[in-house]
């Protein structure tokens, strides 16, 4: 098998702002896997708050280059359980090797990855589209340059209540709600009320990651369903989040990949939690490896690509909130 690693800069349509950073330019790395004539692909993005770049990412992988490449037909789990140990300190890359591998042992087997997985796609969930913190003008004329069914809206600011009732004025599509850790716990509890009233139909991580006596008063008292995101890392995240969250969203880049995804996403349906995954802003080769966990979600965030000036990949399609899976085998990328 043949490792091959290509870092991108992906340009963003318009400045992309959270409560924590804006970015005009994403910095990605592509992993390409190469073994009897077939390849696969997998990604991952730099991330400030978890102290990730693509160099980084590049060198924990080139350590490892001589194991990876001498891996021969295991299954994506043994593969997983092989590189962990090497990259354990290091989940992105490990996630875009994950995919990669995950993409060539299904194009290997002539499938498609959710045709190996036995799962059925006839109720795929649609996929938000995200509205970063801006201006409210600015705001408004991006939903407006992409009418879509489903906003996710980015807050954290103190004029949240305000953005969200402006927003409602021009559209009457789906709300969901991205905090990123910005709100306390009566902010929460007390903009749950307001915002069920304008449509809003979740609330993802308002309060900061580790505060889990604030994430189980605010489940006790929110009128609105509380989704983890930077509270669910890892699998061991999942069961933490009972009786503390509704439900979970599950980042591949963050837990390590398609394989260690997959466990999280049981575990949470067996706790009777919600299941979600999000993107990164990433191209369609990290986009179309979560299309294929579709069937076992309830809400999805995968518009990254969507938020690019330029693709780098094709694969999966998006339109009005639907995806369309591609005609290949794998995941169904290929790198333009």
């Amino acid at each position: 098998m043949k490792l091959i690693l290509r870092e991108y800069n992906l340009k963003l349509k318009h400045t992309f702002t959270i409560s924590r950073e804006s970015i005009d330019v994403q910095p990605s790395l592509i992993v390409e896997l190469q073994s009897d004539g077939f390849s696969g692909f997998g990604e991952a993005t730099s991330n400030p708050y978890y102290h990730i770049t693509v160099p980084m990412m590049i060198q924990d992988l080139e350590k490892i280059r001589a194991i990876i490449e001498s891996t021969e037909n295991e299954t994506p789990e043994v593969f997983w359980a092989k590189m962990h140990p090497y990259l354990k300190d290091d989940m992105f890359a490990l996630c875009a090797l994950d995919l990669a591998y995950n993409d060539l042992y299904a194009r290997k087997k002539g499938k498609k990855l959710y045709e190996l997985w036995n799962y059925k796609t006839d109720h795929n969930p649609m996929t938000d589209y995200t509205i970063g913190i801006d201006s409210i003008e600015k705001m408004v004329f991006k939903m407006k340059e992409l009418p879509w069914p489903i906003y996710k809206i980015k807050l954290g600011t103190k004029e949240d209540i305000a953005i969200v009732k402006e927003l409602r004025k021009h559209t009457n599509s789906i709300f969901r709600i991205d905090a990123n850790c910005g709100w306390g716990v009566d902010e929460t509890i007390n903009n749950a009320v307001e915002l069920k009233k304008l449509g809003v139909e979740f609330l993802e991580q308002p309060m900061k990651a580790d505060n889990w006596e604030a994430h189980k008063e605010v489940f006790k008292h929110s009128v609105l369903p509380v989704i983890a995101d930077e509270s669910c890392i890892i699998e061991e995240d999942v069961a933490k989040c009972f009786n503390h969250f509704h439900g979970v969203n599950v980042k591949l880049v963050k837990c390590g990949g398609l394989t260690p995804g997959k466990r999280m996403i049981e575990e949470a349906k067996k706790l009777g939690l919600k299941t979600m995954v999000g993107c990164m802003t990433e191209s369609t080769v990290g986009i179309s490896a979560i299309a294929h966990l579709l069937p076992q979600l309830d809400y999805v965030d995968m518009d990254g690509a969507l938020l690019l000036a330029e693709d780098i990949a094709t694969g999966v399609t998006i339109k009005d909130g639907v995806i369309s899976y591609s005609d290949l085998n794998g995941t169904g990328v290929t790198l333009l």
